[in-house]
């Protein structure tokens, strides 16, 4: 049963849902990658589907084996535009963490901001994601975002960034540094 239960998730069926976890379906077993039918549907980007299975219990907290959560599945799919700021929003609202790092300590921040989704970008500042978090390797979001030149990206992270006391310079009195201020003046020249 539990196959089906994926199929529904990552297809958004909620009919199809109801009716399997009304049969008895594990709304916490994980497939063959260690993930929930409440992370395919957060990655799939349906809102229903993911309010049904939260509704029935499912753990907006679970991790698959590379610390991917759901909230962070809805954060990321791979292009830009393509991260699911109402899903979010959902998983927020059971509990989940903006901040909860998965592997090699990558937020979902982070995710958005290296997939160019200005939309998330900006929901997860507006809502409290830490803007000056490092990953493992000391890259913040604003680095990640940089590296690709996604200018609407760089922005938003330059003002949260200013707003939580980060100097033009980089330099910050939390004594989280941010590089390569120039890439968003340089940016901001040019958009004009």
């Amino acid at each position: 049963m539990s196959q089906e239960l994926f199929a529904a998730a990552q297809s958004g069926d909620t009919a199809q849902l109801k009716t399997l976890l009304d049969a008895g379906a594990d709304h916490a077993a994980a497939n063959e990658a260690g993930e929930t039918a409440l992370m395919q549907a957060a990655h799939a980007g349906h809102v229903a589907a993911v309010q049904l299975l939260i509704a029935a219990g499912a753990d907006v907290h679970a991790k698959s084996p590379q610390g991917w959560t759901a909230l962070a599945k809805a954060a990321y799919n791979g292009d830009t535009e393509r991260g699911y700021v109402e899903v979010i929003e959902v998983l927020h609202s059971a509990g989940a963490s903006l901040d909860e790092r998965i592997f090699f300590g990558i937020t979902p921040l982070m995710l958005a901001a290296g997939g160019g989704d200005a939309a998330v970008v900006e929901w997860l500042i507006n809502n409290g994601a830490d803007a000056l978090a490092a990953n493992e390797g000391g890259r913040t979001a604003r680095m990640m975002a940089d590296d690709k030149f996604y200018v609407d990206v760089i922005n938003l992270l330059h003002e949260a960034e200013q707003q939580l006391g980060v100097s033009v310079d980089g330099s910050c009195s939390s004594t989280k540094g941010v590089a390569k201020p120039q890439v968003v003046n340089l940016m901001k020249q040019t958009s004009h």
